[in-house]
Parts: structure tokens; C-alpha cells; sequence
């Protein structure tokens, strides 16, 4: 049997390993209702915590995209990071909300995108998947194909003009770069309907992408954060780019073709991700 290789088969294997490592969470989501012991650890702040249940979902993530696509590299949140020889690579975050995670809250899931190398180097997104195992909701799209939630089409909501837009954001874990965005938020939240704030920013992207949020930014983000859930944002029809408010600061602006200009201009400079 060959191994899936177009972008359909790619979304398909992507939704299957995801799923996978979704029962890894659930599972250890009900010991932890229980009283077990996760043995959380911090990463780059005291309020940025790792558990056995993400290093356990990452390792059955790469196990099973190992056994599918042996020559693929792998990058992940929880430390994967094996170079491949096919042209393509697994980004994958593990559990994306951890801290919704473990305070019981349902904006945490699993975000799996395989990215193809270009002749320049650069990585662009060919398929992905972001599931919710507390939902049951899977998230999928691959370039070309369009965007859907457990089969049903997503589409941003467009036009939207500033004024009217619902806008969610995400915050970074660093004290100081927290209040500065906060300043930013203030700022934002005088030119839009409101802001809502998940907490997962793969999901994030895919409420934009179901039209249940009009836009998303967040500027301190990681590749693993966004890799799936922008590629299911664009495949909707939205706007991505990348997002710099300050040196060494990163992230993501996504929203309708009419709207995201008008936003870009309010929260900084942006340039194309790298998504397709």
C-alpha cells in the first residue's frame, strides 16, 4: 500500500493522526478530572506549562506520522524536530491551549500541517487538520481544495468593515511583552465591535475561517501555533499574513479580503505567510 502523497490524502492523514493524539488528551483529561497527577512543568514563563498529556500526544502524533510517512520531517512544539529527504515536513502542536487544558475549559485542540518545501528553502502549507476532541469538531483543508469542518465548507464572513468586526487575539507569556500588547488591544478595541480571546491560536484561525469571528492578530506566536490553522483560514477565503509589532516579536493577522487591510493598518506591518 503507497503512502498518501496529494494534498487530499495529506489532509486525510493529517485528520487521522490528529485524532489520534486528541485521545491521548481525552484520556488524560479524565485522569486529570480525577485527581492524577500530570506532572506539569513550565517552558519560558511560570504561566507557561508543558504536561506529560502534550509530550504524550506529541509522541503518538510522530509514531503514527512515522509509520505513514517515513521520509517526511517532523517539527514539533515538545521538542520533535527530525529533517527528512521527501520535500515535505510535519508541524504539528500537540495541545494548543494547554492552560484551558488544564483548567477544564473546551478552546484547547490539536494542530497537524505538512508543509512543502520550496526551491528557495522557504516552507508553504499543503494540508492540515486542527481538531477539538471536546467537540468532536475536525478542521481540514489542503491548498487548492477549499476549507471544511467535519465536511461541512467554511467561508469568512466578507465584506465586513472595521467598525462592525468581532476580533479575536491571543496574549504572550512574557510579563512585559503582555502589557505591551495590552496597550495595543486598548487601541484596537476603540475601532471594533469587540475582541474575544480563546486561548488556542490554531483555533483562532479556524473560527475565522467558520466565520464565527470576523478576524484574528496575535504577535507572539510560533510556527506550530499557526502553521495548520492558517492554511484552513486561506483555504476559506481569508487574508493571511504575518504580523511584526517590535523586533524578535512574530506572529499572525487573518481576516475577509475586505477587512484585513483595514485591520493590518490598525495593529502594524505585516508580510505573507508562507501558507501555500
Amino acid at each position: 500500500m503507497s503512502s498518501p502523497s496529494t494534498p487530499a490524502q495529506l489532509a486525510e492523514l493529517a485528520a487521522s493522526v490528529a485524532h489520534v493524539a486528541g485521545d491521548v488528551l481525552l484520556y488524560h483529561q479524565r485522569r486529570l478530572r480525577s485527581g492524577a497527577d500530570l506532572s506539569v512543568a513550565t517552558k519560558t514563563s511560570a504561566t507557561d506549562p508543558v504536561s506529560m498529556a502534550d509530550q504524550e500526544s506529541e509522541q503518538a502524533l510522530v509514531r503514527a506520522i512515522e509509520a505513514a510517512r517515513p521520509d517526511d520531517g517532523i517539527l514539533g512544539e515538545e521538542g520533535a524536530d527530525r529533517t527528512g529527504s521527501s520535500g515535505l515536513r510535519w508541524v504539528v502542536d500537540p495541545l494548543d491551549g494547554t492552560v484551558n487544558y488544564l483548567y477544564g475549559h473546551i478552546g484547547w485542540g490539536v494542530s497537524v500541517a505538512v508543509e512543502q518545501q520550496a526551491d528557495d528553502g522557504s516552507w508553504h502549507g499543503l494540508a492540515a487538520a486542527v481538531f477539538e476532541p471536546t467537540t468532536g469538531i475536525m478542521h481540514s483543508a489542503h491548498r487548492g481544495g477549499g476549507a471544511t469542518a467535519n465536511g461541512r465548507p467554511l467561508h469568512v464572513n466578507d465584506p465586513v468593515e472595521l467598525p462592525m468586526a468581532l476580533v479575536s487575539t491571543g496574549f504572550s507569556y512574557d510579563r512585559d511583552h503582555r502589557l505591551r500588547q495590552a496597550a495595543l488591544v486598548s487601541q484596537v478595541l476603540g475601532h471594533v465591535r469587540d475582541v474575544r480571546r480563546v486561548g488556542s491560536a490554531a483555533l483562532d484561525l479556524c473560527r475565522v475561517a467558520a466565520g464565527e469571528v470576523d478576524a484574528y492578530f496575535e504577535d507572539s506566536t510560533q510556527r506550530w501555533d499557526w502553521a495548520a490553522g492558517a492554511l484552513i483560514a486561506k483555504e476559506a477565503g481569508a487574508v493571511v499574513t504575518s504580523l511584526t509589532t517590535m523586533p524578535g516579536h512574530s506572529g499572525v493577522v487573518a481576516a475577509g479580503p475586505s477587512l484585513h487591510p483595514q485591520l493590518d493598518a490598525l495593529v502594524g506591518m505585516s508580510a505573507d505567510l508562507p501558507t501555500a
